[in-house]
This record gives structure tokens, C-alpha cells and sequence, in this order.
């Protein structure tokens, strides 16, 4: 017996290689501009959520944001516009009615709260304007970024542009 050659190739081989695969790439694919024009649509038309359940509109302009953020500059801009006049308008609605019908109440174990309770009955449908309003708003810009156009919500579009 040659035991010299029996231990020779002792070191397992390498598996060859087949041919090269295509490299697979996980960066975002840009939208096509329909599609843009879509999302940013439905980020404004997220305000009609807050009809139904009083909070969900805000989250869903959000996660429309933080979904297309890296696909699409224009999409990510109408939905963060659409989040901050929405928590704007629509929280900041329901937080002045909160708070006042809360100072109301706390005033009422006095004169002076029992005086402020119908000037509270008036302004409360004054302050109602703000969500309808946010609803009208998001409406027109649903409509303005389904034709492409690119819409900016008054006092918002500079603070979303900063934020992005």
C-alpha cells in the first residue's frame, strides 16, 4: 500500500463558482408620476379619515411620508404638509375646545365660571370652523396634486420643508 498518497489532497476544495448573479439592488425605485400624483392625493384625502375614527387622518399622512420618503421628493412633501395641517388643525381644534370647556369647568365653582358658560356655548362652534376647515383644505389639495400641480398648505409648506 503507498500511503503517501492516500493523504495527499487531504483539504477539502473550493466549490466552483457558476456564473456571476446579478447583483440585487434594495435601493427605493423612484414613482412614475401618476403614481405621485396618487399618493400625494390620497395624503390629503387622509383629513376625511379623521371624520370617521377623530385621529386616524394624522397617522395616515404620516405613514404615507415615511413610506415614499426616499421614493419621491413630491410625495414626501405633500404628506408631511398634509400631517402638520392636520395636528395643526384638527388636534389644536379639539385641544382649544378641550381646554377651554376645561377652564369652563373649572371655573364654574365660582360666579365667574357660571357667567362663562354660554360666551363657552358660543365659542364652541366658532372653534368647530378649525376641522372643517382642515377637512375643505385637504380636499383642495387632494384635487391640486391629482393634476400634478404642487400645492402648499398656508403657513405650513416652509415649516415641512424644513423638517424634510
Amino acid at each position: 500500500m503507498n500511503t503517501e498518497n492516500e493523504f495527499v489532497n487531504v483539504t477539502p476544495e473550493a466549490p466552483q463558482a457558476g456564473p456571476n448573479p446579478t447583483p440585487v439592488s434594495y435601493a427605493p425605485q423612484p414613482l412614475s408620476p401618476a403614481d405621485e400624483r396618487t399618493w400625494a392625493m390620497l395624503a390629503h384625502l387622509s383629513v376625511l379619515l379623521n371624520l370617521v375614527t377623530g385621529f386616524l387622518g394624522v397617522g395616515a399622512a404620516l405613514l404615507i411620508y415615511l413610506l415614499y420618503k426616499d421614493r419621491s421628493r413630491y410625495v414626501a412633501y405633500q404628506a408631511m404638509q398634509a400631517f402638520l395641517f392636520q395636528l395643526i388643525f384638527w388636534a389644536g381644534g379639539g385641544v382649544l375646545i378641550g381646554l377651554m370647556w376645561a377652564i369652563v369647568g373649572a371655573l364654574c365653582a365660582i360666579l365667574v365660571g357660571i357667567l362663562l358658560l354660554p360666551v363657552a356655548a358660543i365659542l364652541t362652534p366658532v372653534l368647530l370652523v378649525f376641522p372643517i376647515i382642515a377637512v375643505v383644505y385637504g380636499i383642495i389639495g387632494s384635487i391640486e396634486t391629482s393634476k400634478g400641480k404642487d400645492f402648499r398648505y398656508w403657513l405650513v409648506s416652509e415649516w415641512a420643508l424644513s423638517l424634510m
